[in-house]
């Protein structure tokens, strides 16, 4: 099958999440010798960043990890629209030009003959709805949406059974446990700063549990501001800047557990939609403590896979035991490794997504015979 995906990036992880299951899914369906192209635009931001940040040194992790993978730029909406003759189906990640969108709807309207869908990883649906909206998706086949009550949020609006749940995962090709040369020491968390989605929790379920049980805390992201970074030095975390998501395994391996603090749209107005990392941290063999959210769809055997915390108390509590409980550590480990094989990789959701692209396919096949 020739598959065109269109990204926002795909060489960039600087606060570009999406990135991660990107890389490893359609690594996954280059092993399985299908034809993928990847197309962004030029200048896109977080490549921007990077580069500004780490100038050409920063690319050097991906083209590392992922050999396999390449992209292409385009300048103008038609012109990266244009790629899409040929394929058999074509996904367009939601962070793109609107221009992109709608070029690619009338190369579909124009007589292109492959399934084209919408894919959304992010809670705009909810906080800017009205961006969402405006896209221009008459002349798209359906959308994959990375949870529920996102495929929801859809339904609502129309789409009806042409809206497909598409969770992300672990890439085990690259994200499973690592030997690390000494003991495990202190906490780790990934994660950027955002435009104050989760603060707050992050002082509440991190800076100040990690202070309160001893542990040394060590924190990656980007996009932190002066300010936040001053709340970093006031609680004695050393803060790091960005890392390589490839280096991530790396970083898990040195490290004795690891935090989750959802943003708080996936708390409150799209419940049940883990981040990306909840997935690659099992999946490299980590302790996790999460700050409370709903697994609504019961992805993870929540106390057995992970603990889930209510407050800053109970997660101070929570990091406490598992400093000094080993056996405690081993059986977390044990337990996420075993989910992820079992249901979370990048090969289940290829899996998924060629079940998805045959059932669009069929109705093409048939109105074409």
């Amino acid at each position: 099958m020739r598959i065109v995906y269109f990204t926002h990036s795909l060489r960039s992880c600087w606060n570009h999440g999406n990135a991660h299951f990107l890389r490893g899914v359609l690594s996954e369906l280059i092993a399985r010798s299908h034809d993928v192209r990847v197309l962004e635009p030029e200048g896109a931001w977080s490549l921007a960043n990077l580069l500004k940040d780490h100038s050409e040194r920063g690319l050097e992790p991906f083209r590392k990890a992922y050999p396999e993978l390449s992209s292409r730029t385009y300048a103008r909406a038609e012109e990266g629209a244009a790629q899409a003759w040929g394929a058999d189906l074509v996904i367009v990640h939601e962070w793109n030009d609107p221009e992109l969108i709608a070029a690619l709807g009338r190369v579909r309207r124009r007589g292109g003959r492959f399934t084209l869908l919408f894919h959304d990883t992010h809670h705009r649906a909810v906080s800017a709805p009205e961006e969402m909206r405006a896209f221009d998706l008459d002349d798209y086949d359906g959308v994959l949406a990375f949870g529920a009550t996102l495929a929801d949020v859809y339904r609502r609006w129309g789409w009806g059974n042409r809206v497909f749940v598409w969770h992300e995962a672990a890439d085990t090709r690259r994200f499973r446990p690592r030997s690390h040369d000494g003991e495990r020491e202190g906490l780790v968390w990934i994660g950027n700063w955002g435009d104050g989605e989760r603060s707050r929790e992050i002082t509440e379920f991190l800076l100040k549990p990690a202070r309160d049980a001893a542990l040394p805390l060590d924190i990656y992201g980007v996009r932190y501001p002066e300010d936040a970074k001053r709340t970093l030095d006031r609680f004695g975390a050393r803060y790091h800047g960005w890392l390589a998501n490839a280096a991530a395994p790396a970083a898990f391996a040195r490290h004795l557990a690891t935090v989750h603090v959802p943003r708080r749209f996936y708390t409150k107005a799209l419940p049940g939609i883990p981040t990306i990392r909840v997935f690659e941290a099992l999946a490299c063999g980590i302790p996790l403590v999460s700050a409370p959210w709903e697994d609504s769809e019961h992805l993870f055997r929540v106390g057995d896979d992970f603990l889930m915390v209510r407050d800053g108390a109970d997660m101070t509590r929570a990091l406490a035991d598992l400093k000094n409980d080993s056996a405690l550590r081993e059986s977390l480990v044990r337990s996420g490794l075993e989910t992820i094989e079992a249901r979370h990789t990048c090969a289940h959701r290829a899996d998924e997504l060629l079940t998805i692209a045959g059932r669009m396919r069929a109705p093409l096949l048939e109105s074409a015979a």
